[in-house]
């Protein structure tokens, strides 16, 4: 079992490769939240774990809002690491069960 502090350094990583391949497809990429306290998160979240990130998009220096814009990624994303998840399924996240 993985300790948090490897999942976090894993799922950094991870992050990091996600945004040179939307780059290499094409589109910009900003930061968004990637730490959330627990009075502002939803339940399920792992924000306040720091395993979780959102990102926005940009293509042609258009903001992509949609759900389906980010689908090509979202899948490549999760074929990234076993424990990976999207938030088209939700919002980028590595884990959900972390103990």
């Amino acid at each position: 079992m993985m300790l948090l502090q490897q999942k976090q350094s894993a799922f950094a990583l991870h992050v990091a490769r996600l945004i040179v391949h939307a780059n290499e497809l094409g589109f910009d990429v900003t930061l968004g939240e990637t730490f959330r306290p627990r009075d502002r998160a939803t339940k399920t979240s792992v924000h306040p774990l720091r395993l979780a990130i959102d990102l926005n998009l940009f293509s042609g220096g258009k903001y992509l809002t949609r759900t389906e814009d980010h689908a090509e990624l979202g899948v490549w994303w999760k074929r990234q690491h076993p424990l990976a998840r999207w938030g088209g399924d939700e919002f980028i996240v590595l884990v959900r069960n972390v103990p």
